[in-house]
């Protein structure tokens, strides 16, 4: 028995268009648009946060630095806000406030950057942000598990950055003698890290309350 093979109808492909729906019923072009929008929003909120906070660690850290005992060491607010900024738009803003805020201060006593501590800053800021997926604060919640996570974020910053980090490189870079600069970094390491934990953590939950308020009011 022989069969023949209709030949297929022709189709005027002019008039047949294919999308690709997606379960929320938008096409791929769709969201990729308002993918590209959003990561274009996120970029300019980090530089305007990076900008912010970097004015506001240069104000804290020169006009209302808390003299110490220990010589060249001040306790500084600065980090509180460092913290605050760096869970929130991440480890880059985080850096670069660190970076460009301690350089600024240092640049206003007139003399040169002490670079090591501002590195360190840098460091400090930059560790802290990487921890800022974990405690996700723009949902508006900063619970017990998220503040022992923040809690952890910045000891292992503080301590890192001023017990290792700065006294190494005061003494590769100025020659500086190691028990002048590992008592500041001790110092530094312990004031630092009480400062952004219990006024950053402070910080924080004032923000998670606002988030949290600005939602039930959507929801009303």
């Amino acid at each position: 028995m022989n069969l023949r093979k209709k030949p297929l109808e022709s189709i005027d492909k002019a008039h047949c268009e294919t999308y690709t729906i997606t379960v929320s019923g938008k096409t791929g072009a769709e969201l990729f648009e308002e993918d590209t929008i959003m990561k274009n929003s996120s970029s300019i909120k980090t530089v305007v946060a990076v900008g912010i906070g970097a004015a506001l660690f240069f104000v804290l850290g020169r006009f209302v630095a808390i003299p110490s005992p220990v010589p060249n060491t001040n306790i500084s607010l600065q980090y509180a806000v460092l913290a605050l900024l760096a869970v929130m738009y991440g480890p880059l803003a985080g850096g670069l406030i660190g970076f460009i805020g301690h350089a600024l201060i240092d640049l206003s006593w007139g003399g040169s950057p002490w670079w090591s501590w501002v590195i360190t800053s840098a460091f400090v800021g930059v560790v802290i942000g990487l921890f800022a997926k974990k405690l996700d604060v723009q949902e508006g919640e900063f619970g017990k598990g998220k503040v022992a996570v923040f809690t952890v974020a910045n000891v292992i910053a503080h301590v890192l950055g001023w017990i290792v980090v700065a006294p190494v490189l005061d003494i590769l870079i100025y020659a500086e003698p190691a028990n002048k600069v590992f008592a500041q970094g001790v110092f530094a390491a312990v004031s630092n890290t009480v400062t952004g934990v219990v006024v950053g953590g402070l910080l924080i939950l004032a923000f998670t309350k606002t988030i949290a308020k600005k939602g039930s009011l959507e929801q009303e």
